[in-house]
Parts: C-alpha cells; structure tokens; sequence
C-alpha cells in the first residue's frame, strides 16, 4: 500500500504528460494550416509550438480565421470561412481581445485569470494614437509577441518579472522612437534601474523586487501626471507600501516594513496625505524613481539638502559635522529621524525632557554643546513670551479702536525671528543664533512700546474728553446764569 501511494504522484505525471502530447498530436493532425506552414519550417511555425495558445489546443484559425480543416489554401483562406489573414494596427489586439475580453471562454483553461485588458490598454498611456494616427502606439503583441507566446510565469516569456525591464526598454531606450512621443523623456531608465536594488536583484533572477510594472502597471499604465497613475504623486507611497509594508512578501529581505506607518505620521506624511501637498517630498524623492537606493551615511544630508538648502549648508559649518563624521552618524537622521520626521517644534531644542540635544549632551558629558543648548532654548522662550505680550497688548488696543495696523508689522517681524531660530539653530553657535533671536526681541519690544502707548492714548483721549465736556457745561451754566441776570435787570 505505502509503494502505490508514492507511485500515484509519478502516476499522475505520467498521465498529464501523455495527455498533452496527444492533444497536441490530435491538434497537429487536424490543423491544415499549421501542416503547412510547418512543412514550410516557417518562422511562426516554429514558434507556434512553444505558443501557450497551441499547447491548449488552439488553431491558427482561433487568431487568423478561416477553415483550419481543410488543406485546401482557397477554401482555408476563404474570406467566406472568415479568413482575416495577418491583423494588423488595432485588429490585432481586437483579434486577442476576442477570447482574453470574455470571461466565460477564458475560464475554461484558467479560473484565475483575468479579462478586460483590452479595455485598460486602451483607456492607458499606451492607447493613444500611434504617429501615424491611424492605430494605437502599442498592441498586445508588442509586449507578449505574435506567436511562440509564453505564460507570464514562463522565465521565457517577455513579461516574466525578470524579462520585463528589458521588454520595457525596446521602446523606453530607443531615443529616436521616444523622440516622436515624449523628446523629454528619459530614454536612460534602464541603465539607472541596474544601479537600484530592485534592479541588481532583478539582474540575479529575483522575482520579487520591483520591475516596470510592479510600479507602473501592465495594461493600465497612465501617465505620471494623470491622478489614476500607480506613480502619480501623491499615490506613490501606497504605490511602495504594497510591497513594502507586506510582512510575508517581504519576508525574505532584511529591511523593516513599518515604513509607510511611520511616514504617514511624519510631517511629509501629513502634508501628502492631508493637505494633498503636492511640493511635499514622497519616497522617490529621497530614495529615487528608476536607481531606487536606500540614501547611504554620507548622502542622507545630500538628499534633505536638496530641499533643506540653508539647513545643510549651516550644519556643513557647525562643530556637529566634524563629530558626527568622526562617530560616523548620519548627519540629518540623526536628530530628525527618517520616515517619521516630525515637526520641528521648540521643544526639541534645550535641555528639558523630551529635547534631542540630551541623546549626546548633559551636564556631565560635552558640556558646552549642553550649555549652548540651554541659552538657545532660553532665548526662544523668552522670544515667545514677548511674543505673546505684544499679541495682548495689540490686541487689547484694537478692541479700543486704535489705529494698530503699523504696529501688526511689528508681530510679524517678531514670527519671522522665531522661524529663523529653526534654521539658524543648525549652526549650533551662539552668536549666530543671538543675532536672530535680537531681532526679535528689538521688534517686540518696539511692539510693546507702541501698542502701550496705543492704549495710553485711548485712555488719554477719554480723560481729555470728560474735561473738555465739564469746561463745556461750565462755561454754558455761567452763560446761562449771566443771561439770567441781564434779564432781570431789564425788567427792573
């Protein structure tokens, strides 16, 4: 009993293999037309019997029409048999459609597959017209081939994950024909994809890292700057999270996969996902579209100083890039993290709990880095503080309806210090950073005195009124009194 069952796998083999053959014998014997053309040892002949389509039983007919019974050439070619001869332009990919857009025909040979890739083509980038207007740019043969057609699990095939970049390339690489549809397109994809990670491992026969249409799609393919596109900006970090936040598919590399959570929370994040701020930075903007590479020690400044110019370049000068270089520390990642970049608040800064300056500084350990730190967050405080007397005091000087709009200049003067703190602190120098926060407080303190004596004049006008209303009434009762007596003494 235990020898059949291990014979019943072989079995089984045996009977799927002889199955085959003889379907593909009983299909050879019955189709004229590949009869011939294989006794002409024609080109699609040959190809044909690696086809998928003649390994299930299908005709040349299925795809080119006419009478595949008979070894007559004008009753097989008959138009009247439905004779179509070689499709060309958009008859082609009509002529696939016809069996791959209905679901019923194809379920027959896969239950899994899918249908209305037609469809999708021609809603896609690719479905425009071609140059010479009178088909689309692409049809289905041009990415899958004409005959000798291979499953997509098929190493062999075009569209086989490892096959793709190269497929993709006999049209992406061809600057003279990318010239007719898109002269400003790269035509060097290629070249930086074998640079990437995704590309080196593609190159060794890894299936599962990213190729052209992990990203961009297959059929659908869009352009970037349609919102529908996989690569669309602000669809990109779903785009990489399918893979990249998949646990089991990402198994077998040693990187985390909690990226995308920790960036929506990021300020970049909420930017994107939020605010739908197309100017804020998605993964490829850090990690880059074609030669995707994780940003190395030594770049990671490089790639944030594309955007944060006047930060890098106030660091470069700072006594932390010699440290950090010497400690080999990422210089930007260091204090503001990666993927969750947050905020730059005021409370980052200092020596209090929660600031970042205490990872390295304390009163015992690079004290002047810990005394630097301890001025700075001091002076923003107090900035801050004054900040918010001005505020009142405007305010309460307005509610009396004094004229504040000059002295409003004052409180924006007093924001812009405060937001030149937050660049100006990656120098890491005291005066530098003095220079600033005087600044602010020269304007708050201009809109203090100002706004008090905004206020003064209010109460100063009110004063003045009351007296000037009792001069008023005095001066009328005793010109009242005077008429009075100048009457009386007419009447005597």
């Amino acid at each position: 009993m235990g020898i059949k069952m291990k014979l019943i796998p072989g079995f089984k083999l045996i009977i799927s293999v002889l199955t085959l053959i003889l379907v593909q014998y009983s299909y050879a014997s019955e189709d004229q037309c590949f009869n011939c053309h294989r006794d002409l040892e024609d080109n699609p002949s040959k190809l044909f019997v690696e086809d998928v389509h003649y390994k299930v039983g299908l005709s040349c007919s299925s795809c080119h029409g006419g009478n595949s019974n008979s070894d007559d050439m004008e009753l097989a070619m008959n138009k009247s048999a439905g004779f179509i001869g070689v499709p060309s332009l958009n008859k082609i990919s009509e002529a696939c459609s016809k069996c791959h857009s209905d679901a019923v025909f194809m379920k027959k040979y896969n239950k899994n597959i899918l249908t209305g890739q037609f469809e999708k083509l021609k809603t896609s980038v690719h479905g425009k017209l071609s140059v010479n207007g009178r088909g689309m740019m692409l049809q289905c043969t041009t990415c899958h081939n004409a005959h000798g057609i291979k499953k997509v699990t098929d190493s062999r095939s075009p569209v086989y994950p490892t096959n793709v970049p190269a497929t993709c390339n006999k049209c992406h690489g061809d600057a003279s024909f990318m010239q007719s549809y898109n002269p400003s397109l790269s035509v060097d994809q290629l070249t930086k994809y074998r640079t990437s990670v995704h590309g080196i491992l593609n190159a060794k026969g890894n299936t599962k890292t990213a190729e052209c249409a992990s990203c961009h799609g297959s059929h659908d393919i869009f352009s970037a700057k349609d919102v529908r596109s996989k690569v669309y900006k602000l669809n990109i970090p779903n785009t990489c999270s399918q893979c990249h936040s998949n646990k089991d598919y990402m198994k077998d590399f040693p990187i985390p996969t909690d990226q995308f959570e920790k960036y929506q929370k990021s300020v970049h994040g909420v930017a994107v996902f939020e605010k739908q701020d197309l100017s804020a930075p998605v993964c490829n903007d850090c990690h880059g579209n074609h030669a995707a590479t994780p940003p190395g020690i030594e770049s990671i400044s490089k790639v944030c100083g594309s955007c944060h110019a006047l930060n890098a370049e106030l660091f470069s000068a700072s006594p932390h890039k010699k440290a950090f270089d010497e400690k080999k520390y990422p210089e930007c990642e260091t204090c503001h993290g990666n993927h969750e970049i947050l905020i730059a608040k005021d409370k980052l800064i200092g020596v209090e709990e929660g600031a970042i300056c205490l990872k390295c500084h304390a009163e015992d350990k690079n004290q002047k880095g810990y005394r630097v730190a301890k001025i700075m967050r001091s002076q923003i405080d107090s900035l801050m503080s004054l900040d918010i007397v001005a505020k009142n005091l405007i305010f309460q000087a307005e509610q009396k309806g004094m004229d504040v709009e000059e002295i409003k200049f004052k409180l924006r003067e007093i924001h812009q210090a405060r937001l030149e703190t937050r660049t100006i602190v990656h120098s890491f120098n005291e005066a530098k950073f003095k220079e600033v926060t005087n600044k602010g407080f020269k304007a708050s303190e201009m809109a203090i005195t100002e706004a008090k004596a905004s206020i003064d004049e209010f109460y100063f006008r009110r004063y003045g009124l009351v007296v000037a209303l009792a001069l008023i009434t005095f001066l009328i009762v005793i010109i009242f009194l005077y008429i009075r007596k100048i009457e009386k003494t007419k009447s005597v």
